[in-house]
């Protein structure tokens, strides 16, 4: 078979990025009036998640350094549902691997799975926070704010510092309780689980993060409690307006390099790929991909392969690398199970980008619609095949930016 050449090209997005996050810390606390709601001693957590946010460390550092100015005694939470397998250890080397840990943020990690329940919304979940967290003083939810990789949500709510507040301070207990519900569960009823915390709990701000395209800091803001679920709405809307996408919409084959809970909390990014596979949902229009291959994990993702049901195809080295207890655990607590569905497994990425082209109905190898991308949190580099580069070169964002070759692929037959 006479394989596509491929050719490299960069997307180039515009948007805001922050350059001295401390400062911005520091100055958005104080605009959030925290100087006001903390007293010497006062022991405050703060919500550290498993996403893998440009600046993270930095940004928990930055607040703790902030609090102890004033005399209060901060620690760090774990506030990630099932992820880390769902055990303290767990969670806290997946934190380690983000660079959030005690020598850096120069603050203890305080990682338990136990829970205390505050509460029930009204049409009676039980609600509940990290025991850690309820025996402090006082509570910092912090948080990144995007487009969800589940769902599209009516009110505006979907990934950040509601959902922190609700499923990452309610841990795994929450997390299974919501899920319960399916996407009702997390769409839905997250929103109402996350006002009793507000509501019961004292949350002295959150702080919501929005990153650029680049994966960069584009904002950082302290919200008083009373105002965050009016301002994260509106963080959303900013934060879908830098969101990056493929250059074309449709493909015959997308090959993901790795995929893995580092670049998103579905392995892909269901809005990159376009692919939700959920019992029920429909799928996305655009973009249409015929046939998707997953070559290899991230070593951040610690063997957890969620996301992989999203492929089409898969390579021996990266089911070789799967820890079934962490996959299983996160995808029966989301209860999406196609998303851990193994699919098929060749020997290579070669033997791979074959399969998906001798599949691809009415297509010569040769002109298939194919573009190659390192993650799908990464895609301002990328390789194109030579069918796409006449679309490509009329978009005033994307520059071709070498020539065409043939696809390389070591001995083993892995990408180079």
């Amino acid at each position: 078979m006479k394989l596509p050449k491929m050719a490299p090209i960069r997307q180039r997005f515009e948007g805001p990025a922050l350059t001295d996050i401390e400062g911005e810390v520091s100055a958005q606390l104080d605009r959030a009036g925290i100087a006001l709601a903390v007293w010497p001693g006062m022991r405050i957590a703060l919500t550290a998640g498993s996403r893998g946010i440009a600046n993270i460390a930095l940004i928990l550092k930055a607040t703790a350094d902030k609090l102890k100015s004033l005399g209060a005694e901060p620690f760090i939470i774990p506030a990630m549902g099932s992820h880390g397998g769902a055990t303290a250890e767990g969670q806290v080397k997946v934190l380690a691997s983000l660079g959030v840990t005690e020598a850096y943020c120069e603050v203890p990690i305080l990682s338990s799975m136990e829970v205390v329940q505050i509460g029930e919304t009204e049409r009676g979940i039980p609600v509940y926070i990290d025991r850690h967290a309820s025996e402090g003083d006082g509570i910092i939810v912090i948080g990144r704010v995007k487009v969800h990789t589940d769902f599209k949500s009516p009110i505006g709510i979907e990934s950040g510092i509601m959902k922190m507040a609700a499923i990452g301070l309610g841990k795994h207990k929450q997390a299974l309780a919501l899920h319960d519900y399916g996407i009702r569960g997390i769409r839905d009823y997250m929103p109402e689980v996350s006002r009793v915390v507000f509501a019961k709990a004292n949350i002295l701000c959150g702080i919501g993060i929005v990153e650029n395209a680049y994966e960069q800091t584009a904002k950082i803001e302290a919200v008083p409690t009373p105002q965050i679920e009016e301002r994260e709405r509106e963080l959303l809307k900013l934060s879908a307006s830098l969101m990056p996408k493929l250059p074309v919409q449709q493909l015959d084959v997308l090959h993901v390099d790795r995929i893995g809970k580092s670049y998103s909390g579905t392995g892909m990014d269901t809005n990159i790929i376009g692919r939700m596979r959920i019992l029920g949902e429909q799928e996305p229009k655009t973009p249409a991909i015929r046939y998707i291959v997953a070559g290899d994990l991230s070593e951040e993702t610690q063997g957890n392969a969620l996301g992989i049901g999203l492929a089409d195809l898969t390579t021996k080295r990266l089911f070789d690398k799967i820890d079934f207890h962490k996959t299983n655990e996160n995808v029966i607590t989301s209860t999406f199970l196609h998303r851990a569905m193994i699919p098929i497994v060749v020997a290579s990425d070669l033997e791979a980008m074959k399969t998906a082209l001798r599949c691809s109905w009415g297509v010569v190898p040769e002109q298939a619609r194919v573009i190659r991308i390192a993650n799908t949190l990464h895609i301002e580099h990328m390789y194109v095949s030579e069918a796409l580069l006449p679309e490509i070169v009329e978009l005033e964002h994307v520059e071709v930016t070498g020539e065409l070759e043939e696809m390389k692929f070591d001995e083993r037959g892995v990408f180079i």
